[in-house]
């Protein structure tokens, strides 16, 4: 699942997985998405960290505190690189911090890593 406000971020990172062989859920934001994910409980959340009515972190501790999907996954997307974001994100239960504009390459790789450890693709 990626939730991002932005529609080219959408986009691109639907291309790129989709690509890879990847089904991709999108999210326009935390609202959204927290409907999407108890109806399709995705393998995988990308959110990013700056968007209206509910953001990042908000969206990415309400998924955590849920005992159905504290084990998903969480890979915060935000295009400030800043230790304390990051640091913010980890409070929150996030598994890994992506800048943007991330690359193909460097998407699929947080999803190898995190699909590795699920056992799963």
């Amino acid at each position: 699942m990626v939730i991002d406000d932005s529609n080219t971020i959408r986009r691109s990172a639907e291309i790129f997985l989709a690509q890879a062989g990847y089904q991709v859920l999108l999210a326009e934001d935390g609202f959204d998405a927290l409907s999407k994910i108890a109806d399709h409980l995705p393998d995988l959340i990308f959110v990013d960290i700056m968007m209206p009515r509910l953001d990042g972190y908000q969206t990415c501790a309400l998924i955590k505190k849920n005992p159905k999907f504290s084990g998903t996954p969480v890979i915060m997307l935000s295009s400030k690189d800043g230790l304390f974001d990051r640091a913010r994100g980890r409070m929150v239960g996030s598994d890994e911090y992506l800048t943007k504009p991330f690359t193909k390459d460097s998407l699929l790789k947080a999803v190898s890593l995190h699909m590795a450890t699920r056992g799963q693709r």
